[in-house]
């Protein structure tokens, strides 16, 4: 890896990051708050989270088996991959690597961003080619992302090609977990202290329930973690969130529970999917979700819609052609999809 001083844009490096109230005293002893300027009524509302999600991050720490300063929170994780590109790229100058077909918003960041974006299409088993990644990058590549499982594919990324990239690219690796607590395999955070290039960015939104609140998480080393802070609006992560987050997090027993739920209807599921006369093909699954193709994916979404059953069309994605995306639901929602699509003609 270059010196993070050398990645980082040198705007980025030397700013002078807005200080807050809430950074200057951060005890809770106090009884009287007479400094940022908060309304004194309606409690505890009126008053500006921790910048820094404290509380949260203490527990999450210790269920992720990280230092607490090597963690982020972010409104979902697309603030922390649109972070990475405000973070590293020069607009306009520098580059991203990405596979594809892969996460649509890496794509959208970069062009946000004016940062040129690279695809590396994948093989037709989903799976990349390290030295094709590689061939992809020049002096001014800052970033390559791995989404692992991979969206819309829904597959595990082959770790001999991660484990490759990380140890040749001298640039930042992002590895995107969103899906990992129901892919079967060890996280990258188990590497996160041996790998300084490496982040790694989780979700409350999938196995955890929470999409709703907009918590994502990014795990890197402390110093990138330092920037990730400095970068970011003050109070990005509201009261409401963090508590709801919290309350879940005391409960993580429950979402152990629900993602053996899910694994289970996932099996089940696609064994029916694949028994269907519109099917042509399902593919293999290490997330929430499976990627079916199908004889002609838009009647079948369309009926589907007029059934009241929404599942996603991904036609229009690389190596996708009349595929449909089909998230894992509770056993009755999965019963009406299968019954539905078995009167389908």
């Amino acid at each position: 890896m270059k010196p993070l001083q050398e990645l980082v844009r040198p705007n980025i490096w030397s700013l002078s990051p807005y200080t807050s109230a809430r950074d200057e005293y951060q005890g809770k002893d106090a009884k009287v708050f007479l400094d940022a300027n908060e309304n004194p009524y309606n409690a505890p509302f009126n008053r500006y989270p921790d910048p820094l999600q404290r509380d949260l991050k203490k527990k999450i720490a210790i269920i992720k088996g990280v230092k607490e300063q090597s963690i982020f929170f972010g409104n979902g994780s697309d603030e922390a991959i649109d972070l990475m590109f405000r973070m590293f790229c020069r607009p306009g100058v520098d580059n991203a690597v990405a596979i594809e077909p892969t996460y649509g918003m890496y794509g959208v960041c970069a062009d946000i961003n004016d940062v040129e974006y690279r695809r590396v299409l994948l093989d037709e088993n989903f799976q990349p080619d390290a030295d094709k990644i590689m061939a992809a990058t020049d002096a001014n590549t800052k970033l390559i992302f791995f989404c692992s499982p991979n969206n819309p594919s829904a597959n595990n990324i082959d770790r001999k090609v991660i484990d490759s990239v990380l140890d040749r690219f001298e640039g930042i690796v992002i590895v995107d977990e969103a899906y990992i607590d129901f892919a079967g395999v060890p996280s990258y955070l188990e590497q996160l202290e041996s790998r300084p290039n490496l982040i790694v960015l989780q979700t409350f939104s999938k196995a955890w329930g929470m999409a709703g609140i907009r918590l994502g998480m990014a795990f890197a080393q402390p110093e990138i973690i330092g920037i990730m802070n400095k970068v970011k609006y003050p109070y990005n992560i509201n009261q409401l969130t963090q508590q709801r987050a919290m309350d879940e997090v005391m409960q993580y027993d429950r979402v152990q529970e629900w993602v053996k739920s899910i694994l289970r209807e996932r099996t089940r599921l696609m064994k029916e999917f694949a028994k269907l006369d519109c099917t042509l093909q399902v593919y293999p699954s290490d997330a929430n979700f499976f990627l079916a193709r199908v004889k002609d994916a838009k009647a079948t979404y369309d009926y589907l819609v007029d059934c009241g059953i929404i599942v996603r069309n991904r036609s229009k994605i690389a190596l996708c052609g009349n595929s449909l995306r089909v998230t894992v639901g509770t056993a009755p929602e999965n019963n009406a999809l299968i019954d539905a699509l078995k009167k389908f003609k």
